[in-house]
């Protein structure tokens, strides 16, 4: 199913609410890359704008948002909205104008003068959301990507994916799939300098990780691609949550030395 439709009213709202004051919209996440599955994958969407935007504007963006929801991917659409300055002149952790997911959903139905009031402030995940558009992200309307966006320091973006992975002990028995490849994908950013998909993450690991944890990363491969639905041994992915952490651990030492990262720096006390 194509869900360019979504995008292009995406494009028409941001257009006409924003007007002058929009600067562009940018696609980024699987669907960007390449790897984009309906049961598996959202859509991911950076808003760039000049200014600050109103609360009125953010309730009307959020209303036409909501709507086309109901007709998007299994979870969802992701967008942030974020000032040029701060996609410029990188600003970590970078302050947002206004988000959305599908974890919010509930949130804004129940009370959107609330949701609207309270959302703002800033996002580690930025970090990665803006070097997936350096890398490979889709212009859908506005300025190019690189008149728009500054590269992302390497300890920021370490920083940002390792907050996406530091709770995989606990993570990994409620979603093996996601953790399995996520772990895969920041292994191969401090190992190999790459920034890839958790598709890309996970077939990175079959060349470059032990063959003991083969099987593991392809039935992981294959559910993310193909929606089949294996069953993960809990005491396997537990064991390859705490190697990985080790071996991410490792390599950070190797990266560079920096205690700012706290997160990993606590995880290495």
């Amino acid at each position: 199913m194509s869900y360019q439709h979504i995008l292009n009213e995406i494009v028409d709202k941001s257009k006409r609410i924003f007007q002058e004051h929009l600067t562009g919209v940018y696609l980024h996440g699987s669907l960007a890359m390449g790897c984009f599955n309906p049961q598996k994958s959202d859509i991911d969407v950076i808003i760039v704008t000049n200014s600050s935007i109103t609360d009125i504007q953010k309730l009307q963006f959020m209303d036409h948002i909501v709507a086309l929801h109901k007709n998007a991917p299994g979870k969802g659409i992701e967008l942030s909205i974020v000032r040029r300055e701060y996609c410029q002149h990188f600003l970590y952790p970078t302050p947002f104008e206004l988000h959305f997911s599908n974890a919010h959903l509930q949130w804004f139905i129940d009370d959107p003068t609330d949701y609207i009031r309270q959302m703002k402030g800033t996002d580690k995940d930025l970090a990665a959301h803006f070097m997936i558009i350096k890398k490979y992200g889709v212009v859908l309307y506005g300025e190019e990507i690189n008149d728009v966006f500054d590269d992302v320091p390497g300890k920021d973006y370490m920083d940002s994916i390792w907050s996406d992975v530091e709770n995989a002990r606990q993570d990994i028995s409620d979603d093996p799939v996601y953790v399995i490849l996520n772990l895969c994908r920041v292994a191969a950013f401090l190992q190999s300098d790459l920034v890839l998909s958790k598709k890309q993450g996970g077939e990175w690991a079959l060349q470059n990780l032990s063959a003991t944890y083969h099987p593991l990363i392809s039935d992981a491969l294959q559910s993310y691609m193909f929606d089949t639905e294996p069953a993960f041994d809990a005491m396997e992915t537990q064991k390859f949550a705490d190697d990985m952490l080790r071996r991410i651990s490792g390599l950070f030492r190797s990266f560079q030395g920096d205690s700012s990262m706290q997160p990993l720096h606590e995880y290495l006390l």
